[in-house]
């Protein structure tokens, strides 16, 4: 079998998808903004034991237009957006602050559901990006504090020991805090709700609005 016949011969999707939760003959009738969907989704998402529902994919571009996505987790939805953290000198920092346009993509394939969020995303200062940092398990906080993200490693040694010495400082100075830590919001200007089901093809709901910082928010189908 080639491999090509094998990916075709895997299931996309289990049985039993649930409906889209939403009316989708009165739109008038559908949460008035997408924040609001998105809360009632993940709550599905929560009931129905999706592993780590509130990873996403972020999506970024540098100043070239040279596209680079990494998994993270979503760190809260607000009025003002989906929020995410990481180093400002990390890969995805370098491209934010070049290129502000991001996208976050959150699948739970357990639902058939995909949300789409894009936008632009903002630093939310340093006192929210300190606390992001100091809430994280001293792990994380070891990790963050080692920095060098993305650069060549010489050797997993290296690593072991510089971690070894950060998980110390971490555990010993709880408000230590790495200096290039930054929490963003992303700033949705486009929020596409996708959902398969069992036997009625796919729906696509949009929200879209031409003011992010105030939303007065269009509610669309869209094709799928």
């Amino acid at each position: 079998m080639t491999f090509r016949e094998r990916l075709r011969a895997l299931p996309t999707f289990p049985p039993g998808l649930p409906p889209f939760g939403v009316d989708l003959d009165d739109l008038a009738a559908a949460p008035a903004t997408p924040q609001q969907l998105f809360a009632q989704w993940f709550d599905d998402a929560l009931a129905a034991g999706v592993g780590a529902p509130h990873a996403a994919t972020l999506s970024t571009a540098d100043a070239d237009g040279h596209v680079h996505a990494r998994t993270l987790v979503i760190k809260d939805v607000t009025e003002a957006g989906w929020w995410f953290a990481g180093h400002a000198t990390s890969p995805k920092g370098r491209d934010l602050a070049e290129n502000p346009h991001a996208a976050l993509t959150v699948f739970w394939r357990d639902l058939g559901r995909q949300v789409r969020v894009t936008g632009r995303a903002s630093s939310a200062g340093p006192d929210a990006g300190a606390a992001d940092f100091r809430a994280r398990p001293d792990g994380s906080r070891a990790a963050g504090l080692v920095g060098h993200q993305s650069e060549p490693l010489g050797s997993r040694q290296a690593y072991w020991d510089a971690f070894s010495g950060r998980l110390d400082e971490a555990r010993e100075h709880p408000d230590a805090v790495a200096p290039a830590w930054t929490a963003w919001v992303l700033a949705p200007e486009s929020v596409e709700f996708w959902a398969a089901s069992d036997d009625r093809g796919q729906s696509r709901l949009r929200y879209r609005t031409d003011a992010p910082g105030a939303p007065t928010w269009t509610k669309e189908l869209l094709w799928p």
